[in-house]
This record gives C-alpha cells, structure tokens and sequence, in this order.
C-alpha cells in the first residue's frame, strides 16, 4: 500500500430541515392553532481516529466528504428527522488543520478520538414555537440553519515510543526485523526503506512497546535533501530516539563524522528534538572492522554525553541489552509524564456577531457567523418572518450600529448573499 501522510479533503454538514408553517383543520375545532413543526438536524461531519487504517491513502481516492441534510418539518407538530453524522476514519496520529488559516483544529492521537470537523445546522423552528400572548396564529417559521463547511488538511505523524535513526544502510531495517514483528524489506543498497515502518516489539519478558523504523537521513535533509522533512516530522512523536552508526563504516581518523551529521540535520529540524533520550548504537560487529572501531568509537560517544551500544542486527548479538535499556528509559518517561498537571484551562476570547466594513460610497459589507446565520435562517417571503427578522437584528445590535454610520436610505448593505436597502432595517 502506498504511504500518504498528508492529504487535503473538503467536508459539508448537512442543512438543517425547514420549518413549517401550518394550522390543525380538525372537525369541531373551529380555530385550529398553529402545527407546524420544527426542520431535522443536519448530519455533522465527523473524523475519528482509528488503527483500522495505518496511512491516508483510502482518503485520498475521495476528496469531498458531504453529510445528508435534516428533513423539514411536517403538519399537526410533526418534527423532521434528522440525519446520521457522516463518520470518517482516519489513522491515529492524524492532525487536523484549517488549510486556509493553518491553525492547527484537533489532534486524533488515540483509538477513538473524534473530532466534529463540520458541524450540522440545526432545524428550522415551525410556528408552533413562535406562539405567545400577542401572537395566537404565527406566520413564521424559520429556515433550517445552513451547512458548514470546510476545507481541511490532514497531517500523519506516526506514534511510536522509539525511532530508528541513521543514515541510509546503518541497519535499521534489520534490527526493527529482528525484534519486531515487522518484515521491512532488506537489501544492500541506500533508501530501502522509502516509507515509515512500524513494529510492536515484545521481547524475551520485557514490556511491549512501538518502534518505527524512519528512512535514512542524509545531509541537508532538514531542507528537503533525499527523503528530506517528509519523514523527519514523524521523529517529534517518538519518545526515545535510537541512533544507529554502520560502524564497518567509521574511520578512525573522523570517528563521529557521521553521528555528527544526522546531530546535526535533527537539531536543524528542530532542535526540540535534542531533549529526547538518546542512545546510541553501534551496528555490524559481526564485521571484523567493526569490532576494531568499536571501543574508540564508544568512548567518543560517551564523551559526548551518550550511552553507548554494540549490536550486530544481522546475528542478535547486543540487542537484549538494548532493548532492556529502551525498556528502563520508557519506564522513566512514563513516571514523569504522570507528574504533568493538566494545562490551564483554554480561555476563549468574545468574537463579536458581526462586522460592518464601508468598501465603497454608498456600500456597507456585513461580515459574521452569527449575523449571516440569521439572514440564512430567515425566510424573507412572509411578512412575519421579515418583522421577526428585524427584531432579532435589533437584539444582537445591528440596528443601532447602523444607525450610527448615518447612511443614505438607498446605501446597499450586503450580508452573506442577500443585499438591502439601508433604509429596509428602519421601516
């Protein structure tokens, strides 16, 4: 399967159902009252994270995802029903992202986890509701809330406890092989391994934890080079980072010539990702001149400020003393992870019904969710539906706000997709 770790997916909610104007005609009952019920709720649009798909590539083959509508309302107060949500399945550790603001909407990093991306518009109320002491026969009724929608970009970050670093042919590949259930492919040339690989492993009686196995980095991969960013952003989730040294490859008179480079094309990345436990590994001292290198080569690297490894992922030897090591590291992270007090609760900041802007002599544009939900919901062929329209306006300010620009009555104020008169919101 081809590996997708980004895509881009249009979501719709569905409208919700109109309202009703109706009146019971019932024998006997000489003036019926107002029936009309209320629309049905449009159908939201919903992401959920889930291990049943690894990559966004079954996305990609739709782009445009649409929930259905609610239905509208019935005679003698009958509601319209309202539409299932649209449920879209998307690996776990999927962010989401407004692609035109780039803000960053949700973060699907656990079995389950859902995220409302497009919310259903509610149902219209029929005139049953607008009933009251001076309104006995309504003529309202309202249209149903509009759909949302949204134009979404989808980012995959592989969670896994521990990542595989190192240039091409170190021997990742390998050693996830032999002690994982992964079956990456194997071979003797650089970039194997052109997609992410991940593996559980559960050796001897040791916890069982994720590791991925990250293709090779090679310099200037920080700006693109090789495989470039396209996988170095799946390092940011691993917890421990192993480094693996092809030490058949090491001269003695450059000893961390390579480690240096990958230090170096990581910290370029990002240079968070330098607070991650790391070990280091030296790989292949099944080779008789990786043997040799290897105590010179250790004793750098603890220099350094780094545990140091011996392995050979082609024999085994070494790797329960790594894994055991990875073990007790995890172990760490997860007690100090529990000491982390929640995060301050999230302060959301008032966002005004609307906003009038003049754009041109004798122009006004009227911007807002609410204000142009209002004009959306409004059904400006009854007469009652106009006066009711002109008092909700009133409520949330609009009218007093455009009192006080002192227009000209046959100034256009435009909201949404509907344009007025200025003179039409004081008669």
């Amino acid at each position: 399967m081809k590996f997708v770790d980004q895509l881009t997916i249009e979501v719709e909610s569905g409208k919700g159902g109109d309202g009703m104007i109706a009146f019971r005609r019932e024998k006997f009952v000489p003036f019926g009252g107002p029936s009309g019920g209320d629309g049905g709720r449009g159908g939201d649009v919903i992401l959920v994270a889930s291990r049943d798909c690894t990559t966004l590539y079954e996305l990609s083959f739709q782009r445009r995802y649409a929930a259905q509508p609610g239905d509208k309302g019935g005679p003698k107060d009958k509601y319209g029903k309202g539409s299932e949500p649209l449920k879209i399945k998307v690996p776990v550790g999927t962010l989401v992202f407004d692609d035109e603001t780039d803000e960053m909407l949700a973060d699907l990093a656990e079995e389950g986890i859902s995220f409302i991306a497009a919310q259903g518009g509610n149902g219209g109320r029929g005139n049953m509701k607008f009933v009251s002491s001076t309104r006995r026969a309504p003529r309202i009724a309202e249209k149903g809330a509009p759909s949302e929608k949204r134009q979404l970009r989808l980012e995959l970050k592989l969670l896994a406890d521990v990542g595989l670093v190192g240039l091409p042919n170190a021997g990742k590949s390998t050693l996830l092989n032999a002690v994982s259930n992964a079956k990456p492919k194997i071979a003797d040339y650089p970039f194997t391994t052109l997609t992410p690989l991940l593996g559980i492993v559960k050796f001897e009686n040791l916890p069982s934890f994720c590791m991925a196995d990250l293709p090779g980095l090679i310099e200037g991969a920080h700006n693109g080079a090789g495989l470039g960013t396209f996988f170095l952003k799946h390092i940011e989730r691993t917890r421990v980072l192993i480094h693996l040294v092809d030490l058949s490859q090491v001269k003695e008179d450059n000893l961390l010539a390579s480690f240096d480079g990958i230090i170096d094309e990581l910290r370029l990345f990002k240079d968070t990702l330098m607070d991650k436990p790391m070990l280091v590994v030296g790989n292949k001292t099944d080779l008789p001149e990786a043997a040799e290198i290897w105590p010179m080569f250790k004793k750098a690297v603890e220099e350094k400020g780094y545990r140091a490894f011996q392995i050979s992922g082609a024999t085994g030897k070494g790797t329960s003393e790594l894994m055991h090591a990875i073990v007790e590291i995890l172990a760490k992270a997860n007690e100090k992870s529990a000491e982390i007090t929640p995060e301050e609760e999230k302060r959301f900041e008032y966002i005004a019904p609307f906003l009038i802007e003049k754009i041109d002599d004798g122009q006004y544009v009227v911007s807002g969710r609410e204000i142009e939900r209002i004009v959306k919901m409004t059904d400006f062929s009854s007469d009652d539906g106009i006066m009711f329209f002109k008092k909700r306006m009133k409520k949330i300010g609009f009218i007093d706000e455009l009192r006080a620009l002192e227009g000209s009555d046959t100034d256009t104020v435009i909201i949404g997709e509907m344009e007025f008169q200025f003179r039409e919101f004081f008669v």
